[in-house]
């Protein structure tokens, strides 16, 4: 891993679920439940790990189906599986909350001026439920945010960095990344970003050290050397 230089970078882009929001196990029952009505069967613990976590709805769907699921199918099954999510959210206001040393990093990028968005997996149904609820427009500027409208290839494809380091007017280059998945992680480095900070618990950093493209490994987004960067 290397250490940043400084005022090398401009930009930070933020994976949302997982990141900014620790959501995962309100993620991960929700689609057990999703799956235990469409085929029959929750997704098991290995099933989340490679085919769920820093997915598209959409590809999702299709490994549960085992078929392409598009158009007016994928709407219904969509907005279905996160009515779901959005009510465990609203039930569980304990984790329902920006993570830790979010709020203190936002404030910092904000107050210093530094371009910053969100990329993220969610659809845009769910973006506006963390919106209102999380009040982000405090934040960030709306119009900025990449979510899953369905225009682009989801991660792990690059195809959602490369386009919230142009809404930023930036180079993926000069772009700080973090993210927690391991196909957000390989959507970064495939977009050509700067600088991609991993995030998790402490027990999944040797793993997370060890994939390609990782430069730093945290726990938590006060973990982030922000002064090094800008």
């Amino acid at each position: 891993m290397n250490t940043p230089n400084q005022s090398k970078f401009k930009g930070f882009i933020f994976d949302f679920n997982g990141v900014l929001l620790w959501d995962k196990e309100l993620q991960e029952q929700s689609w057990k439940d999703f799956s235990e009505k469409i085929r029959g069967n929750p997704m098991t613990g290995e099933e989340l790990a490679i085919h769920m976590h820093g997915r598209n709805n959409g590809a999702v769907l299709e490994y549960l189906l085992g078929r392409p699921v598009e158009g007016e199918e994928l709407h219904i099954l969509t907005q279905q599986k996160e009515s779901l999510y959005r009510q465990l959210c609203l039930v569980n206001t304990e984790r329902f909350k920006l993570s830790p040393g979010a709020i203190a990093l936002l404030d910092y990028l904000v107050t210093h001026n530094i371009p910053h968005t969100i990329a993220t997996a969610s659809e845009k149904t769910n973006v506006d439920f963390f919106i209102q609820h999380l009040y982000l427009n405090r934040w960030f500027d709306i119009t900025q945010v990449v979510y899953d409208d369905g225009t682009f290839q989801g991660k792990p494809a690059p195809d959602i960095y490369l386009r919230a380091a142009k809404n930023l007017g930036l180079s993926p280059a000069v772009c700080v990344v973090t993210e927690d998945s391991r196909s957000g992680i390989q959507a970064a480095y495939a977009a050509g970003i700067g600088h991609i900070i991993a995030l998790g618990p402490k027990d999944t950093h040797t793993v997370l050290t060890r994939l390609t493209g990782v430069n730093q490994v945290i726990e938590n987004l006060g973990q982030v050397a922000k002064e090094n960067f800008f």
